[in-house]
């Protein structure tokens, strides 16, 4: 079990951290991702952080996201910076036993957190 949290209303140029729980599994021992769906669009990927902690980014929010976790906590995390509102989206986690940007390889996924950026 995944569960997002964090989301919510931010004006342009702002920042958000987004936090996803993980319960249920031995979610350390997996690789986290985020991924986020605007309307229209396929799910697509935004970073990834394997369970040795290293790291991947995706275009287009390479260089303004940063992913982490904490394993005493079995929780990872998704601080986002200079939001545009193209970065408007559902965003969620999901979590398969390595990083890749496929959506189909994770098997397990959070219900998602809204991100709207608006003035």
């Amino acid at each position: 079990h995944l569960a997002e949290s964090g989301g919510g209303l931010v004006q342009p140029g702002g920042s958000l951290r987004l936090s996803c729980a993980t319960s249920g599994f031995a979610s350390n021992y997996y690789a986290i991702a985020w991924f986020r769906r605007t309307p229209g669009k396929e799910r697509e990927g935004v970073a990834c952080i394997s369970s040795d902690g290293s790291t991947n980014y995706r275009d287009p929010m390479k260089g303004r996201v940063t992913i982490s976790r904490d394993k005493s906590k079995k929780a990872a995390y998704l601080a986002m910076d200079n939001l545009s509102p193209e970065d408007t989206a559902v965003y969620y986690c999901a979590s398969s036993t390595t990083c890749t940007w496929g959506s189909f390889a994770y098997g397990f996924w959070g219900q998602g957190t809204q991100v709207t950026v608006s003035s």
